[in-house]
Formats: C-alpha cells, structure tokens, sequence
C-alpha cells in the first residue's frame, strides 16, 4: 500500500459515502443512556440515537475511545503497509479524545510516522479537516506535511449553529456558560460558535425561524469558502439553511450531513450548524 492512512473519531459527522470514498478510519466515542452503553456508528446508528433520545427519560453521555483503540487503528494501518498516519480528533476543549490518540500513538511510534493534529473543533468542521488530510495523503504528502496542512487550515475553520432545546446543553457542561443562558428566556434559541477549541454562545434569537435565517446570514459572510458542510441532528427544518447556502462561493461542493450521536448529545434534537474553512 505506502501510503499514509487518515484517522479520525466518531464527532466529525461526515457522511459514511465520504468517509469510505476517501479511506479515512474512523474510531468511535462510547455513548451512554444510563446503563446502556453503545458504540457511535458501530452498534448505535444516527437514526437509533435520536430515536432513543426522544423516548428515553434519561439524557445521553458521551465517553472518548480508548488509548487502547486508537492503538488497534494504528496496528491496522501498520498491517496493511501503509507508511505513516495522521490522525485529525475533536477538540481537546471538549474531549479526552485527542489525549487518548497520543497515548496509543506513543505505543507504535518507534513503528510508523505518526503525527496526531487536535482539530481545536467539532462537529463537521473538524470532518472537513480531515477531508483535506486525506486528498493530501491521496496526493502523497507526509504525515508532518498532513499535519501542518490541517494546523493551518483549522486557523480558517469555524462554524456557526444553533440549538432547539437547552436540555442537553445545560446537563452535558460542554458550553462555556449554559447555566447563565436559561435565565428566565427559555423560549430563546441561543447561537453557537467555536473559540479557542471551546463552543461558545454567541448571541440568541427569539424563534427558531430567526435563529436559522441568522445561521444561514453569518455562514454566507464567512465566505468566500474551500470547503463548506451544512449539517443537522433530528432536525426536519435543516432545507431552510441548506436552500440559502447552495449558491455560496465553495472551491469543494456543499457537503450536507447529519449530526451524529457525540455532537447530539450535547446538542439534542434539532440542532443545526454550518461547518467552513475559509478560503485562504
């Protein structure tokens, strides 16, 4: 083979004809319903996630893989002859993700190059790096030149979305402040953006309807695009923002997709973002 094989985790939410077209391995985060335990994409799809949340009383959780089943991946890619990996993971901000690749990745690099990138993001915005990662193992690049690559595209990337209900948000701790959004606005549907590898709030609408036509605005001014993704999680309104951004200007085409279990979660039914890196 001799090439460099692209790993990523289960967060990127890219769609699997994607995922399977470019080679990319994809190692799945643990999701939990009280007891129950499944793992994202290989025993519980997207459909029997959001399937689950609306009948289950108990609110989902989310565990990062193992040291151990990055390493798996890794002996994977030494097995079939490939000569490096680059891996591209979720924000360290919100996971212990990308601390569990560099573990497993200190047990095979006496055996392969390997080079683990923390995508400082989430959702499809970090599906979209690993994306470019692999068009640049496809054209041959090394893993250090991989590596560089996504560093500097990630500079370029960000996302804007928006939730439906804050249930999730305020149970799962992962936004920087969602106790302070509840206030006495319950009807409001904040906005979120990533900063410095967290997700942040940044402002809210009164309805849902203004909440995606602002999403759809803020995505068309970040333009013009390399790569863009609209994505939605049990969302059946995600045409609204889809519709406007199909005119964008996008060296790669619009990407759309659904938002997986690991973002759902902390996001619950409903959410929807727009994922971009900037043309540089």
């Amino acid at each position: 083979m001799g090439h460099v094989r692209v790993i990523t985790d289960s967060a990127c939410d890219l769609p699997k004809e994607l995922i399977e077209e470019h080679g990319i391995e994809v190692v799945p985060l643990t999701i939990r319903f009280g007891t129950e335990e499944f793992t994202d994409g290989v025993d519980l799809s997207t459909e029997e996630f959001w399937k689950r949340c609306g009948a289950s009383t108990k609110l989902p959780e989310t565990a990062a893989p193992s040291p151990g089943a990055f390493q798996a991946a890794y002996e994977r890619a030494i097995a079939d002859g490939c000569d490096g990996i680059a891996v591209v993971t979720i924000s360290s901000e919100l996971s212990g993700t990308y601390q569990a690749a560099t573990v497993g990745a200190d047990a095979v690099a006496d055996r392969i190059a390997i080079r683990v990138v923390d995508s400082r993001t989430v959702t499809a915005a970090q599906g979209l790096l690993a994306l470019l990662a692999a068009e640049d193992a496809a054209a041959g690049k090394t893993p250090d030149e991989i590596a560089a690559h996504v560093e500097e595209a990630s500079t370029r990337s960000n996302l804007i979305g928006t939730l439906d209900t804050l249930d999730h948000l305020v149970k799962g701790g992962r936004v920087s402040g969602a106790k302070a959004m509840m206030g006495s606005l319950l009807s409001v549907k904040p906005l979120l953006v990533v900063r410095d590898g967290k997700v942040v709030e940044d402002g809210r609408q009164r309805t849902r309807s203004r909440a995606l036509e602002h999403v759809a605005q803020r995505a068309e001014k970040a333009g013009p695009f390399e790569r863009i993704a609209v994505g939605g999680g049990d969302a059946d309104d995600l045409d609204v923002v889809v519709t406007r951004l199909k005119a964008v200007d996008t060296t790669h085409p619009l990407i759309v997709t659904e938002i997986g279990p690991v973002v759902g979660t902390h996001g619950g039914p409903g959410i929807v973002g727009v994922c971009w890196i900037a043309r540089s």
